[in-house]
């Protein structure tokens, strides 16, 4: 059955830090690698879609212990979980979807999305990833590390397959509900020009992980 994304990740709090790190191949390598990318000035500001209970930031305070981080996610209980771990970090944690929150206009350095935004139409990101590029300061950079279809063979199967077990299962459009089904890199980067991304580079790959810098 499909769940609730907020639900999803709520019911799986106590096992979730293990369950990324240790089921996700090179999860180990490509958190630390994405934190890398972000600004190490002193007090950055960085935008994370979808932050979860911070895995990347562990790595990213140790480098920056000064940057202003606003984390956006649906799952109240994983926000508990990162605002626990991050104490004395200046941490803004907002309970929501990112396609609804508002982000402001030239607000960040940098943003960051790691292992979330893999469950959503290209359609779906393109006006996400225009709002985004607004909201980054000149010469900011949104730096995605995600899991990707290999082909797009299995990126249309996996879309037909959701909707299938939606209609099956009586389920109301609108919501969200935990299944992947990631895009193509191309398709990725396709989404993020279009959106007004005037570069966008593939920086590492992972199996089918990537981590992607667009820049305006």
């Amino acid at each position: 059955m499909l769940e609730r994304m907020d639900e999803f990740f709520d019911r799986r709090l106590d096992i979730y830090d293990e369950h990324q790190l240790t089921c996700i191949d090179s999860a180990r390598e490509f958190y630390p690698f994405t934190a890398t990318l972000l600004p190490a000035e002193p007090g950055s500001r960085v935008l994370d879609l979808g932050c979860g209970t911070g895995l990347e930031l562990e790595q990213y305070f140790q480098l920056n212990p000064t940057a202003r981080v606003t984390g956006v996610d649906l799952a109240p209980g994983m926000l508990k979980a990162l605002a626990e771990k991050f104490p004395e970090r200046s941490l803004e944690l907002v309970c929501g979807s990112y396609f609804d929150v508002p982000f402001g206009r030239e607000r960040f350095d940098a943003a960051v999305s790691v292992e979330s935004l893999h469950h959503f139409t290209q359609a779906e990101k393109i006006p996400l990833y225009a709002r985004l590029r607004r909201a980054l300061r000149p010469g900011g950079c949104f730096v995605l590390t995600d899991y990707f279809a290999a082909t797009d063979a299995e990126e249309r199967e996996r879309r037909e397959e959701l909707e299938r077990l939606k209609r099956e299962q009586g389920l109301a459009e609108g919501a969200f509900y935990h299944f992947d089904t990631p895009l193509t890199l191309d398709h990725e980067a396709e989404a993020l020009r279009s959106a007004g991304f005037a570069q966008v580079e593939t920086l590492g790959t992972w199996g089918a992980t990537a981590t992607l810098r667009a820049r305006a």
